[in-house]
């Protein structure tokens, strides 16, 4: 498991499965990252992009131990929930086991942060239980975004409902969810920025302690070459023109800067530093 430490806050990544997206591949992803474009950043090689041109993606939550909290930052796919991103099929993963090993047993969890509301980031919010879906950190707080719940709470999609009615309305059941602003306080060291986009209500999560500082992106950046390529955006986005708008302002102000930036999306080495690199920037290890 990868760790990072900043200041008197330890960040380490679970990863729930990887997988290598080509931009042909049968769910368009990003459709500007061609093989021939991603050439033009050899710094992408060989970490986050294949020789074959495929962009290398991470699925993994990011467990972060500040003083007096521990919080599970966006909760990957979850198990038991078919999903057409997987072909119509269910995960059945260790990633609680791993949680555990890592020090974050499900009753240990203080907090949850879904940077938004996307199937890849909330799965992991409840588990099948006695034949339904119950919290999966009894004892935690899990924190929306209002803006984004407003926008999917009836999005009219069949698999967004399904996403809400498994992994999103338990939680409100159980009385355990809070919606919250976009730049919510989570605590002295973890606060929330907005960098919406993506989604209507996407947030990330800055993290400073003692001088120094990193931030969990969430999908306001999916892949390194969209350091690159700020204007490249998803398939994915609500908004393609605001999340581009996002990257580039966020760039801007973190290049060449002792901030850490720790990818959501971001396959190993993971976390990294925004260089100036002429008139764009690149992602540095």
């Amino acid at each position: 498991m990868l760790k990072w430490k900043i200041g008197d806050v330890t960040v380490t990544r679970v990863v729930e499965m990887a997988v290598d997206a080509a931009v042909d591949g049968p769910i368009p992803f990003m459709l500007d990252a061609t093989p021939q474009s991603l050439r033009t950043m050899p710094w992408l090689y060989p970490n986050y992009v294949t020789e074959k041109g495929e962009l290398k993606l991470s699925f993994h939550a990011l467990l972060v131990d500040a003083p007096g909290l521990k919080l599970v930052v966006d909760t990957c796919m979850g198990n038991d929930k078919p999903r057409k991103e997987l072909g119509g099929h269910a995960l059945n993963t260790a990633f609680l086991a791993d949680l555990a090993a890592a020090g974050f047993s499900r009753e240990s969890v203080d907090a949850v942060v879904c940077t938004h509301l996307h199937v890849d980031h909330v799965g992991w919010n409840t588990m099948r239980e006695g034949g339904k879906w119950v919290p999966t950190f009894p004892k935690a707080r899990y924190l929306f975004s209002r803006q984004d719940y407003e926008h999917f709470a009836d999005f009219d999609e069949d698999q967004q409902r399904a996403i809400m009615a498994d992994s999103i309305a338990p939680i409100f059941d159980a009385g355990l969810a809070q919606t919250v602003e976009l730049d919510h306080r989570i605590s002295p060291e973890l606060r929330l920025i907005p960098t919406t986009g993506h989604t209507p209500g996407h947030v990330s999560v800055m993290i400073e302690s003692k001088g120094e500082a990193a931030v969990i992106t969430g999908d306001m950046i999916h892949h390194p070459c969209q350091i690159g390529r700020p204007d490249w955006s998803t398939e994915y986005d609500t908004d393609k023109k605001a999340s581009a708008a996002t990257r580039h302002a966020v760039l801007k102000d973190w290049a060449d800067q002792p901030i850490l930036i720790i990818g959501t999306h971001f396959s190993a080495p993971t976390a990294g530093h925004v260089k100036r690199d002429g008139d764009a920037y690149r992602f540095e290890a």
